[in-house]
C-alpha cells in the first residue's frame, strides 16, 4: 500500500494534543484602550510640535480642513473599526482647531497604515463529500475529529448552514455569494460545472484588498482560462480542476496550468503546498487568503494505510438511518479518509501556531454537501444529491480567538452564499463584485450578543429539485412542510396545520424556479482555447464527445478517458472559441500497446490542420484496485504519456476542434486522455 512520506509517528502527538489558548475578548480590550492610550500620546505630541516650531502659517484654511478631514475619515470609517478610528472621530467632533486637525491628518495616515498591517488572514478549508455526521463534535463516535472540533470549542459553530447537494454548485456559492444557477453552473462535468466569466469571486475580493491568494485541491468550476483558478483571482494554484480524480497516491496534477507530478497522499500534500504558501506570505508580511478544497471522502476511496487501520474491520456503532442501505465497508473507509483530513487540519493550526499569526487569523471549515453513502448522520433524510436535510446541510466552524467567542453556538440558519460577504466584513475588504449578493454577512451573529436577525428564505436546487427554507420550516422538493426544530427527521407533514406559511413558501418556490432556472440548461458556451494572457489550455477527454465506436472509459465524464478507437470513421471533438490568433505546441497524452503502433492522427480546427504518428509503445496497467478500500464506480487510472504532436495555429473565433485517425495499421489507434496546449 502506498502511503504519504510524511512523519505521522513524529507528529501525531503534537497535533492532537496542541494547546489552543486564543486571547480572550477581555484582553482584546485591553488592547484596544492600549492603542487608545497611545494615540492620544501621539495627537498630543504632534500638537506641541506643530505648535513649538511655529508650523501654523502653513495650515490650510480651518473649514477647508474640516471638510477635507471629514472626507477623509468617512472612508477610514468604512475601512476600519480601529479604536484609533473612534478617537479621531471624538476629536473631529470636539475641536475645530486648525492645529488639532493637522495633527490629526497625520495620525489618520497613520492609523491607516496600522490597520493595513492588522488585516487578519484567511483559511478556507472546504471538504469534498463529508456529511454533517462525519464530525465527533456532532455526536459521532465512530470516528474522532479533534482538531477540526477545536474550531467550534475555540470559535463558533452554526447548527444549520446549508450548502447545496453537489460539489461544484456549492464551490460557486462560496466563490461568488450567489445562487449558483446565477453563474451559470447546471452539472458537475462536461463544462457545466464552469462558472460564468462575468461572476467575481472571494479571490477577486481578497487580491483586490492586498491579499495574496492561493488554493490547493480540488477546483472544480472549470478549467481552461480564464475559468481557470489563476483567472478567478487566485495567484497560485496547485491541484486539478475536475470533479474527482482517479487516483489519490502520487498523481498527476497541475501547478499554475503546468502538469507537475504530485507527493504523496493527495490530501497531505495539497496541506504542504497551502502551509508553504501560508509561510511565504508570512515571510512576505503580506496577509494571505488560502483555500484549500479537499477531494476526500470523495471517492475512490483511498487513504493511508495509517488511517484505515482503526477501521479494517471495525464495528461501528452508529448506523445509517437506513440501515439496509449501509455499505460498512465505504462507511469505515470515509471516516478513516475523515481522520485523514482532521489530521491535516491539525498540520494547519499548529503552523499558524508556529508562525505566529494564530491569533490574527480566520479560520473557515465546511463541506460542500451531504454524506456520499448511506451512514449516520444525525438521523436526517436525504444524501448527497438530495436537497432534504441530510443532502444539504453542513457543518460551518469559523475561529478568530479574540474576536470571536470561544465556544460561540448559532442557532440562526446560515449557506454558503453568506461566506463571502462574512469573511469580507470581517476581514474590512470591500467586495468586488459585478452583481448583487443573494448571501448576507454573517458577521452579526459571530461577534455580537446583541444583534436583530431578520428571518429569510434559503433556497437548495440540484437537476430540478429545489426546497426553500426558514428559520422555523422547510418546503421539501415535494411540496411537503416540515418544522425543523420538531422534527428534524422530516418525519411528519405539517402543511394542513400552517396553510398560509405552506402557500407562502410554495410561491417563493415558483418564482425562484422562474428567475433562476429558466433557459439553465441551454448552455452554448463553447471551450475557451488559447487565452493570450495564459500559457496552458488543456482539453481533456472529459469535455470531448465521441463520435462513432469510441466509448468513454466510465460512465461518469470526470477523470475518463475515451476508448475503443478502432475506426478511421470515429473522431473525438470540442466546440471551441480562440479569444485571440495562436501558435501553440500540442501534446497529446496516450497509451497504445506495442502490437497498435503506427496510428496516424490528425487534429484539426478550421483551417489549421496537425498530423503525427504513435511511434512508441506505451501500455501501463490501469491503477487504484490495489488501493481502493471498496469497489468504486469510477475509472480506474492510468498513467498516460505525453507525445509531441507539433504546432498548430489557431484563429481567433470560434470553432470545433476535432481529433481523427487518417490510418490504423493494429487493432485500435490509442486510449486518449487529454491535449496540453502550450502557446508560443
Amino acid at each position: 500500500m502506498s502511503s504519504s512520506t510524511l512523519d505521522w509517528e513524529q507528529t501525531k502527538g503534537q497535533v492532537a494534543e496542541r494547546p489552543v489558548t486564543p486571547m480572550a475578548p477581555e484582553h482584546f480590550e485591553s488592547a484596544s484602550r492600549n492603542r487608545d492610550i497611545l494615540c492620544i500620546l501621539v495627537l498630543v505630541l504632534i500638537c506641541y510640535l506643530v505648535q513649538s516650531n511655529g508650523m501654523l502659517n502653513i495650515v490650510p484654511s480651518q473649514n477647508h480642513l474640516v471638510e477635507m478631514t471629514r472626507t477623509n475619515f468617512k472612508k477610514l470609517r468604512r475601512e476600519s473599526s480601529l479604536a484609533g478610528s473612534r478617537l479621531a472621530s471624538l476629536v473631529i467632533t470636539q475641536a475645530c482647531s486648525a492645529r488639532i486637525l493637522f495633527a490629526l491628518c497625520f495620525l489618520l495616515v497613520a492609523t491607516v497604515t496600522w490597520a493595513a498591517d492588522q488585516r487578519p488572514n484567511v483559511v478556507v478549508i472546504l471538504s469534498d463529500d463529508q456529511g454533517w455526521g462525519d464530525l465527533s463534535l456532532n455526536g459521532n463516535v465512530n470516528l474522532s475529529t479533534s482538531n477540526v472540533d477545536s474550531l467550534a470549542h475555540d470559535g463558533a459553530s452554526f447548527d444549520r448552514f446549508y450548502v447545496c447537494p453537489v460539489c461544484s454548485p456549492t464551490r460557486a456559492e462560496f466563490l461568488t455569494g450567489r445562487y449558483h444557477p446565477r453563474g451559470g453552473v447546471h452539472g458537475v462535468s462536461m463544462g457545466a460545472e464552469r462558472l460564468n466569466l462575468d461572476e467575481n469571486t472571494i479571490a477577486d475580493t481578497f487580491r483586490a484588498g492586498g491579499y495574496a491568494t492561493g488554493a490547493f485541491g480540488k477546483w472544480h468550476n472549470g478549467m481552461q482560462y480564464p475559468y481557470h483558478p489563476n483567472g478567478r483571482g487566485f495567484d497560485e494554484f496547485y491541484g486539478f480542476c475536475s470533479g474527482h480524480w482517479g487516483h489519490y497516491f502520487a498523481p498527476m496534477l497541475e501547478r499554475n496550468g503546468k502538469l507537475v507530478r504530485g507527493n504523496g497522499f493527495c490530501i497531505d500534500d495539497f496541506t504542504n503546498q497551502a502551509l508553504a504558501f501560508i509561510e511565504e506570505s508570512v515571510k512576505q508580511n503580506k496577509p494571505f487568503f488560502a483555500y484549500l478544497p479537499y477531494n476526500t471522502p470523495h471517492s475512490p476511496m483511498q487513504v493511508p494505510d495509517r488511517f484505515w487501520k482503526k477501521f479494517d474491520g471495525a464495528d461501528l456503532e452508529l448506523r445509517a438511518r437506513d440501515t439496509e442501505m449501509e455499505n460498512l465497508q465505504h462507511t469505515r473507509a470515509a471516516l478513516a479518509m475523515c481522520e485523514n483530513i482532521d489530521w491535516n487540519v491539525g498540520r494547519l493550526l499548529k503552523k499558524l501556531d508556529d508562525l505566529k499569526v494564530a491569533e490574527n487569523t480566520i479560520v473557515v471549515y465546511f463541506s460542500d454537501n451531504g454524506p456520499n453513502g448511506h451512514r449516520w448522520n444525525g438521523d436526517m433524510k436525504g444524501r448527497k444529491s438530495s436537497t432534504d436535510e441530510g443532502g444539504v446541510r453542513s457543518p460551518l466552524l469559523i475561529r478568530w480567538p479574540g474576536r470571536i467567542p470561544a465556544g460561540r453556538q448559532i442557532a440562526e440558519n446560515g449557506a454558503a452564499i453568506d461566506l463571502l460577504p462574512t469573511l469580507a466584513d470581517l476581514a474590512g475588504v470591500e467586495v468586488v463584485s459585478k452583481q448583487p449578493l443573494d448571501g448576507v454577512s454573517l458577521k452579526s451573529l459571530l461577534t455580537s450578543d446583541d444583534y436583530m436577525w431578520e428571518d429569510r428564505m434559503i433556497f437548495s436546487h440540484w437537476q430540478d429539485k429545489v426546497a426553500a427554507r426558514t428559520e422555523r420550516f422547510l418546503l421539501d422538493n415535494e411540496g411537503l412542510l416540515h418544522e425543523l426544530d420538531k422534527d428534524p427527521g422530516q418525519r411528519h407533514d405539517v402543511s394542513e396545520q400552517h396553510p398560509d406559511i405552506t402557500r407562502r413558501l410554495r410561491k417563493a418556490v415558483r418564482s425562484w424556479r422562474k428567475e433562476l432556472l429558466t433557459g439553465l440548461r441551454d448552455d452554448q458556451r463553447p471551450l475557451i482555447m488559447g487565452h493570450p494572457d495564459y500559457r496552458f489550455t488543456q482539453i481533456p477527454a472529459r469535455d470531448g464527445v465521441a463520435h462513432g465506436k469510441i466509448k468513454r472509459s466510465s460512465k461518469h465524464p470526470n477523470c475518463s478517458y475515451f476508448t475503443n478507437w478502432t475506426s478511421t470513421t470515429d473522431a473525438i471533438s470540442w466546440e471551441v472559441e480562440a479569444p485571440d490568433d495562436g501558435v501553440f505546441d500540442v501534446e497529446i497524452y496516450y497509451t497504445c500497446p506495442e502490437a497498435d503502433v503506427g496510428s496516424t492522427i490528425e487534429l484539426s480546427c478550421g483551417d489549421s490542420r496537425l498530423t503525427g504518428k504513435i511511434t512508441e509503445a506505451h501500455d501501463p496497467p490501469a491503477l487504484g484496485a490495489e488501493q481502493d478500500r471498496c469497489q468504486r464506480d469510477e475509472s480506474y487510472y492510468k498513467e498516460f504519456r505525453p507525445m509531441k504532436l507539433g504546432t498548430l495555429h489557431v484563429k481567433k473565433g470560434k470553432g470545433t476542434l476535432m481529433l481523427r485517425a487518417l490510418d490504423i495499421p493494429g487493432s485500435q489507434v490509442m486510449e486518449f486522455r487529454l491535449l496540453m496546449l502550450s502557446r508560443h
